[in-house]
C-alpha cells in the first residue's frame, strides 16, 4: 500500500480525536475563536521542537524555497484558521450531519482548486471513485432522502464554506511543499507546517487579545484538554502534508473520507449506538471509494 494512503488514514483518525476534543471544549468553557486558537496554540511547540530536530538530524540545514512558497503557506493558513472556525461552529448548529455533509464536498471542490492553482489533473475514473464516496458521505450524514434534509441553513453554509476554505488550504499547502528544494518529503513537511502553524498562532493571539478579552487565560486554563487538541492537530497536518508532497491534494482528501467512519465508530463506543441499514450502506460506498482511489493510485 503506497505512503500517501497510510498517511491519509493516519490523518483521518487524528483529525476525528481533534474534532471530539474541540467540540467538548467549544460546549463548554472556551468560545468558538478560543477553541480554535487551541488547535494552533497549542501544536506550534510541538512542530517548532520536531522541525529544529528534524534538521539537526538530517545536518543538510534549513532548505532552500522560493517567495512562491510564502504566497501558498500564508494563504492556506488564513484558509485553514477560518475554515476551523466554521467547523467549530458547527457543533453548536441543530442539523451538524448535514453540515458534515457539506464539508466532505472539499473533496470535489479540491480536486476543482487543484487544476485552477497548480494543474492537477483528476482522471475519469479518480473522478467516479469520490463521487461514490461522497455520495456515501451524503447517506451516512443523513441527507440522501432524509426528511431533515435542507439545504438552505447555518449549518449547511458553514459546512460548504469549511469545505471550500478547506480546499483551498490542501491545495496551496501541497503548492507551498513543492516550492521546497529538497527531495525529503517529511522535511518538506515539517518546515512548511512549522512556518504555517507559528503564524497561524500569532494571528489567532492577536486576534483574542484585542477582539475576545480573557479568552487566552481560558485556552491555558483549558490546556490539560487542549494540549491533546494540539498533538492531535499537529499528528493531522504533519501526515496531510507529507501526504501532499507525494500525491494529488484531492486523492488525499478522497481517502480521508474515512473520517466520517471513524467518527461512527467513536460515537458508537462513546454512547453504545447501533449501526443502521442505511449508515451501512453509506460505510459500505465510503470504504469502496476509499480502496478504488487506492488501487487507481
Amino acid at each position: 500500500m503506497s505512503a500517501w494512503i497510510l498517511l491519509s488514514v493516519a490523518a483521518a483518525a487524528f483529525q476525528t480525536l481533534r474534532f471530539l476534543l474541540q467540540k467538548q471544549l467549544s460546549m463548554g468553557p472556551l468560545s468558538t475563536g478560543g477553541a480554535t486558537f487551541a488547535r494552533f496554540g497549542y501544536s506550534m511547540p510541538f512542530i517548532l521542537a520536531l522541525a529544529a530536530g528534524y534538521i539537526w538530524y538530517q545536518g543538510t540545514g534549513l532548505p532552500n524555497f522560493t517567495p512562491l512558497f510564502w504566497v501558498y503557506a500564508l494563504s492556506g493558513g488564513a484558509a485553514q484558521i477560518v475554515a476551523t472556525w466554521c467547523m467549530v461552529a458547527l457543533f453548536s448548529a441543530r442539523n451538524f450531519a448535514v453540515g458534515i455533509a457539506f464539508k466532505k464536498t472539499e473533496v470535489v471542490q479540491t480536486a476543482l482548486v487543484g487544476l485552477v492553482i497548480l494543474g492537477d489533473r483528476i482522471g475519469f475514473s479518480g473522478l467516479a471513485a469520490m463521487l461514490l464516496g461522497l455520495i456515501g458521505v451524503l447517506i451516512l450524514s443523513g441527507g440522501a432522502g432524509a426528511a431533515r434534509w435542507r439545504v438552505f441553513n447555518r449549518a449547511a453554509g458553514l459546512g460548504l464554506l469549511a469545505g471550500a476554505l478547506f480546499a483551498i488550504s490542501a491545495v496551496t499547502y501541497r503548492g507551498a511543499t513543492l516550492e521546497i528544494a529538497s527531495n525529503d518529503a517529511l522535511m518538506r513537511a515539517v518546515v512548511t507546517l512549522a512556518a504555517v502553524v507559528t503564524v497561524q498562532a500569532m494571528a489567532m493571539a492577536l486576534w483574542l487579545r484585542f477582539r475576545e478579552p480573557g479568552q487566552l487565560g481560558r485556552v491555558f486554563a483549558a490546556r490539560r484538554v487542549a494540549v491533546w487538541i494540539g498533538l492531535a492537530g499537529l499528528g493531522g497536518s504533519l501526515c496531510l502534508f507529507t501526504a501532499f508532497t507525494l500525491q494529488n491534494a484531492a486523492y488525499v482528501f478522497a481517502v480521508g473520507q474515512v473520517e466520517l467512519i471513524f467518527s461512527m465508530i467513536a460515537s458508537r463506543v462513546v454512547f453504545g449506538e447501533r449501526m443502521t441499514a442505511r449508515e451501512g450502506v453509506g460505510i459500505a460506498l465510503v470504504t469502496a471509494s476509499v480502496i478504488a482511489v487506492g488501487l487507481l493510485h
